[in-house]
C-alpha cells in the first residue's frame, strides 16, 4: 500500500528538538504552530492512497517495494514525464500551490541526482553506492525529505571560507572517523523542516579551493542526535480562524535555521565528501538543479491559476467585470498565466535524454523561471489593484459575525450586486491572507528569491540558452551578401 497520511504522522513523532519562542517543543505534530501544516501533509499522502487515486498518483517501485509517488519515478520518455507532471499538479490543487517545500519537491532532487549517477562516480563509486542506496531507502518507505542548501553568514561580501569570527558559524565537517563525518554549524532555509522525515545537508553556493570541509552532501534524519530546529515565527499559530487565515490556518510550512551540534553522519549517507568542484557538478551537471526546479514550475503554474482566479472572483464581486480597464487587465493576466502553464508542456515536448532517462528542456525551465520570478510579484499587485480598500476594511474576525449587533451592520455595509455580504467578506480574507499578510508577504519573497536572485535566473537563461541557433540566423543573412 502506498504511504499514508497516518504512516507519515506517526514518523514524525520522534523526539526532533525544536526550539520556539525560546520553549523546547516536545511534540511538534500536536504543537498549534505546526499542527495544521503536518495534518496538511498528511492528507496529500491520504490522497494519494485513496481508492482511484493509484494510477493519477503513483507506480510499482522498481525494487518491489510497492506503490510510491510519482515523483519518486526516474522518467524514460516523454510520455513518463507527462504522467508525473499530472501527479505533482494532482497534489499542487490540494494546496493550490502555496507547498513550495512539499514532498515532491527535493524528492525531485534526488531523482536528478541519481539520473546523472555518472557524475556521483567520477566523484567516488563509493558515495555513488551511498547515493544509490539511500535513493532506494526514501523512495520505498516514500519519505519527506527536505533540504538547508544555503549558508548563514555574517558578512555578505566574504566568501564561505572568510567568515572570520567563526569557522564553524556554517555547517562543516568537524571530524571524521571509520564510522563517518561529524558535522558541526549551521545551515538555512529550512523549509517544511519541522514537519519532514529528513533533511540532504548540501551547498548550493560556489565553494572555492581551501574550503573543502564545507564541501559535502550528507542525508541526515530530523531527529539525529545534535540536530536543532529553530523555526521563524509560526504563521498558523498566528492565524485567528480558518475563516479569517484560509490560506495561513493550514498551509505554513514554516521556515528554519538548523544547527548541527556536532551531528554525527555515516559514511552510508554521504555523497559528496571534501571536494568543491563535485559540489557545483552534483547540482548543474547532473540534472539535478533542472529537475528540482522542474518540479517548482509545475507547482508555481498551479499557484498563478489560483491567484488569477481570486482576481476573477474579485472582478465579479465588486460589479466591475464589464468595465474595459478591468476585463483587459485579467486578459494580460490570464496571458501570463497561460504562458507559465505552456513553458511547462512546452519543456516536455522539447525534452532530450540523458542517457536513458527523459528529461525537460533546459532553456524553456531556465526561462520559465525568469519570467516566474517577475510575473509572481505583478500578479500579486493586479489582485491589490483590483481589491482596492475593500482588501483592509473587512470585520476584524469571524467573531463579529456572531454578534447580531455586528453582524447587522455587516449587513449593511459589506454589499455586493453578486454575492451576500458573508461571501464578500469570505473572499476577501482569503485575498488578503494570498497577497497582503504577513504569510502572504513571506511567500511574495519567497517566489522572488527561491531559486536565486534576478542576476542568477537570468544568468543561468543566459547560459543554457541556444545562442548559435539565433546567431546561425543572423551571420546567414551578413553572409548572403557583400559590398
Amino acid at each position: 500500500m502506498p504511504r499514508t497520511g497516518q504512516d507519515y504522522l506517526h514518523s514524525i513523532r520522534d523526539g526532533r528538538v525544536i526550539y520556539l519562542d525560546g520553549q523546547l517543543i516536545e511534540e511538534s505534530v500536536d504543537h498549534p504552530a505546526f499542527r495544521n501544516a503536518a495534518r496538511t501533509i498528511a492528507g496529500l499522502y491520504d490522497f494519494q492512497s485513496a481508492p482511484g487515486n493509484g494510477d493519477l498518483m503513483t507506480f510499482e517501485s522498481p525494487s518491489g517495494g510497492g506503490a510510491v509517488n510519482r515523483f519518486w519515478q526516474l522518467p524514460k520518455s516523454y510520455e513518463e514525464l507527462v504522467k508525473r507532471r499530472e501527479a505533482i499538479t494532482a497534489w499542487a490543487e490540494l494546496t493550490y500551490g502555496f507547498l513550495g517545500r512539499s514532498p515532491d519537491h527535493v524528492g525531485s532532487c534526488l531523482a536528478g541526482m541519481v539520473m546523472g549517477i555518472d557524475v556521483f562516480e567520477n566523484h567516488s563509486p563509493q558515495r555513488a553506492r551511498a547515493l544509490l542506496d539511500y535513493y532506494e531507502y526514501v523512495r520505498d518507505r516514500d519519505l519527506f525529505v527536505t533540504y538547508v542548501i544555503a549558508n548563514p553568514r555574517s558578512d555578505h561580501s566574504k566568501a564561505v571560507g572568510q567568515q572570520e569570527e567563526d569557522q564553524f558559524l556554517i555547517a562543516a565537517i568537524s571530524d571524521e572517523d571509520s564510522e563517518g563525518i561529524t558535522i558541526k554549524g549551521a545551515k538555512m532555509l529550512g523549509t517544511s523542516a519541522v514537519i519532514a522525515d529528513e533533511v540532504l545537508v548540501a551547498t548550493g553556493q560556489p565553494l572555492r579551493a581551501g574550503e573543502e570541509m564545507y564541501a559535502f552532501c550528507a542525508a541526515v534524519p530530523m531527529n539525529a542526535k545534535g540536530l536543532k530546529i529553530l523555526p521563524r515565527k509560526s504563521y498558523e499559530a498566528a492565524a485567528v480562524s480558518q475563516f479569517d487565515n484560509p490560506l495561513s490556518t493550514n498551509l505554513d510550512e514554516n521556515d528554519a535555521v538548523l544547527y548541527f551540534d556536532e551531528v554525527k553522519v555515516p559514511w552510508d549517507r554521504v555523497f559528496v565528501y571534501k571536494d568543491p568542484e563535485m559540489c557545483r557538478a552534483m547540482f548543474n551537471d547532473a540534472p539535478t538543479h533542472m529537475f528540482q526546479n522542474y518540479q517548482a514550475q509545475i507547482r508555481l503554474s498551479v499557484k498563478t491559476r489560483f491567484l488569477l482566479g481570486v482576481a476573477r472572483k474579485i472582478a465579479e464581486v465588486n460589479g466591475i467585470l464589464s468595465i474595459p480597464e478591468v476585463s483587459g487587465k485579467l486578459g494580460y493576466l490570464a496571458a501570463k498565466t497561460g504562458m507559465m502553464e505552456g513553458m511547462v508542456k512546452g519543456m516536455e515536448a522539447g525534452g532530450r535524454y540523458y542517457g536513458e532517462y527523459f528529461l525537460p528542456d533546459r532553456k524553456l525551465l531556465y526561462s520559465a523561471q525568469v519570467l516566474g520570478q517577475q510575473f509572481y510579484p505583478e500578479l500579486v499587485f493586479m489582485v491589490r489593484d483590483l481589491s482596492g480598500a475593500n482588501l483592509i476594511m473587512m470585520p476584524p474576525s469571524v467573531q463579529d459575525f456572531a454578534n447580531p449587533e455586528t453582524a447587522a451592520f455587516i449587513e449593511k455595509t459589506q454589499r455586493s450586486p453578486t454575492v451576500d455580504p458573508k461571501d464578500k467578506v469570505k473572499l476577501f480574507k482569503l485575498a488578503w491572507d494570498a497577497v497582503g499578510s504577513e504569510f502572504a508577504s513571506r511567500h511574495a519573497q519567497y517566489e522572488m528569491f527561491y531559486s536565486g536572485g534576478e542576476f542568477v535566473t537570468r544568468g543561468r537563461s543566459f547560459n543554457n540558452y541556444d545562442w548559435d541557433n539565433v546567431t546561425d540566423l543572423v551571420d546567414g543573412l551578413l553572409g548572403s551578401y557583400d559590398l
